[in-house]
């Protein structure tokens, strides 16, 4: 079964709201086994850190009180506040909450997570030094480059501290870029020291796109995630993703208002398999490879 390291929101259940019940998690986890998922990682977007940590609290709580959901959410997924204030590659993040990476601010959110924050993702720019990765990996925290903009030197130093994985590569950054050096480019000179990770539904990275990104990354080191939202599962309509309110076409992709970028996904892990074979032209050990097997690698729970 797959394991999913990105996961905002399912089956109208939306993990970044403070109005999350623990019924609609309850049902969110049901659906998500139904589709094949045994576990993921209950991702959480841009906020100040006080609420970050109130929402952790709260599904730490919850666990305790539903076998369910103990079951499925394995952890959490922090992306962001520590990630880089520019349009293009801050994304949906609200540019209000961003901030620089520091120990006294992550280790607040260790604390309210009670062992279980498993992934950050943060910009290696914004944590001088490396030092916020190297305390975070210190503590067995998987530390992921993303929405970001480093320079190549930034890139190995914070390797070299303990960055072991880039977010969703591929997305989050500008439609125009320098044609060779850019963040795409940087990551993938040094894909064979991190794991890659894709949201692999075919419309954030085109298939032929991800051909090719596969091609320097290998299957090894890659790992499929859907970025879900609340309205994965689901049909068109209205959703909500942390303060935005999104209007699902019948593409059923998800876009900010305005449609200038996209905003999550609504793809299923069943969806991800069905493009990485029939699109992307994967082996179906490839695809067991990238859904089931790295991401249980990549967080050491095997």
């Amino acid at each position: 079964m797959s394991f999913d390291l990105q996961v905002n929101g399912y089956n109208g259940a939306d993990f970044n709201s403070d109005d999350l019940t623990l019924d609609s998690l309850h049902a969110a986890c049901l659906a998500l086994e139904e589709d094949g998922c045994e576990g993921i990682l209950v991702t959480y977007i841009t906020e100040e850190i006080e609420v970050l940590c109130r929402r952790l609290a709260r599904i730490v709580q919850w666990r305790h009180q539903d076998e369910v959901v103990a079951r499925v959410v394995r952890g959490f997924h922090i992306e962001g506040p520590f990630i880089s204030p520019e349009n293009g590659y801050r994304g949906a993040h609200p540019l209000s909450a961003v901030r620089p990476a520091s120990k006294e601010a992550a280790q607040q959110l260790l604390e309210a997570g009670d062992g279980l924050v498993r992934l950050i993702t943060l910009a290696p720019e914004q944590d001088s030094g490396a030092r916020v990765t190297s305390f975070l990996a210190d503590q067995g925290v998987v530390v992921s480059a993303g929405h970001c903009n480093p320079t190549l030197e930034q890139i190995e130093e914070a390797i070299d501290q303990g960055l072991s994985m880039v977010t969703h590569l591929g997305n989050a950054c500008p439609l125009q870029m320098h044609r060779h050096d850019n963040v795409i480019q940087r990551f993938l000179s040094v894909s064979d020291r991190v794991w890659c990770c894709f949201i692999a539904d075919g419309v954030h990275v085109p298939p032929h796109t991800l051909k090719n990104y596969l091609r320097c990354t290998g299957t090894d080191r890659a790992i499929a995630v859907t970025d879900a939202i609340s309205a994965a599962r689901l049909g068109p309509g209205r959703y909500r993703l942390a303060g935005w309110e999104l209007e699902i076409g019948q593409d059923g992709i998800a876009r900010s208002p305005g449609g200038d970028h996209f905003v999550g996904s609504t793809a299923t892990m069943p969806k991800l398999e069905e493009v990485l074979t029939e699109q992307v032209g994967l082996s179906a050990s490839e695809v067991h490879r990238m859904v089931e097997v790295n991401p249980r690698a990549a967080l050491d729970v095997l």
